[in-house]
């Protein structure tokens, strides 16, 4: 699991001139540093040198196999990449083991495509959910892509990291959580069975659904029930009926 101070834990980073400039020009956003490829002195980069600036940002020159190690995309990266602080990332642990312990999360297992996971965020920000689990390695990274189809709430989603969703799972399980795994053959229905105090929601990819390791560790197996004829939803569709599910027994309970 990544050490609880590593940067992956407190920042998003994006990459690219406009993700950048974007970045740079939003006043809510915290820039914690601009990294600009050592021969990058077109001017796009010179505009997102100055904006960072003109802010106090702190900017850096490095080698341009740098910025392509650190943004992970040396297609699209530009030479330049920015670290926006994330207010409401931190780690699974650190959640755990804190004053606000969360109650009620999503673990996502395998999403892989950036467009689901930013719409999950997105949605699960809005239910008002305590934390999306987001591993490290096997779901999509938090990157421009992500952020576009949040919308932005990305930046400011309540994020929790772990190293794998099975790590994060184990976790969730010793700390009293309910896990309920999301399955077109689940036993019972998302609308009757009861969760507890307590739950992670756990989400698989469309293709392969949860993987068995984070199988063996399901508390309840649901579904949502599809009249119509289609036989499962989008991964991104499935958690905004989910997340709900949640707002309306809060909204119900005495």
């Amino acid at each position: 699991m990544p050490r609880a101070d590593s940067p992956k834990d407190r920042f998003i980073t994006v990459y690219g001139h406009r993700p950048v400039q974007a970045a740079l020009d939003d006043p809510d956003l915290a820039i914690d540093k601009v990294m600009i490829a050592d021969g990058e002195r077109g001017p796009a980069a010179r505009q997102i040198e100055s904006t960072a600036r003109g802010r106090g940002v702190d900017v850096q020159r490095a080698p341009a196999h740098r910025i392509k190690l650190l943004s992970g995309n040396g297609k699209h990266d530009n030479g330049v990449l920015a670290d926006v602080i994330a207010p409401g990332m931190r780690t699974l642990t650190a959640a755990l083991d804190g004053p606000d312990r969360p109650r009620q999360v999503l673990l996502l297992d395998g999403v892989r495509t950036p467009s689901n996971v930013g719409m999950i965020l997105r949605t699960a920000t809005a239910a008002g959910l305590d934390g999306i689990v987001i591993p490290h390695r096997g779901v999509a990274s938090i990157d421009p892509l992500v952020i576009k189809a949040s919308a932005g709430v990305a930046f400011r989603a309540p994020v929790l990291r772990s190293g794998t969703s099975v790590e994060a799972a184990r976790q969730l399980r010793d700390a009293g959580f309910r896990l309920v795994g999301l399955a077109a053959s689940g036993d019972h229905s998302i609308f009757t069975v009861e969760l507890g105090p307590a739950v992670a929601l756990v989400l698989g990819s469309e293709t392969d659904g949860i993987g068995p390791e984070v199988g063996e560790l399901i508390t309840d197996w649901v579904t949502i029930p599809m009249p119509g004829a289609v036989e499962s939803l989008n991964v991104a569709s499935a958690a905004a009926v989910a997340c709900f599910e949640l707002v309306r027994r809060g909204h119900d309970a005495p």
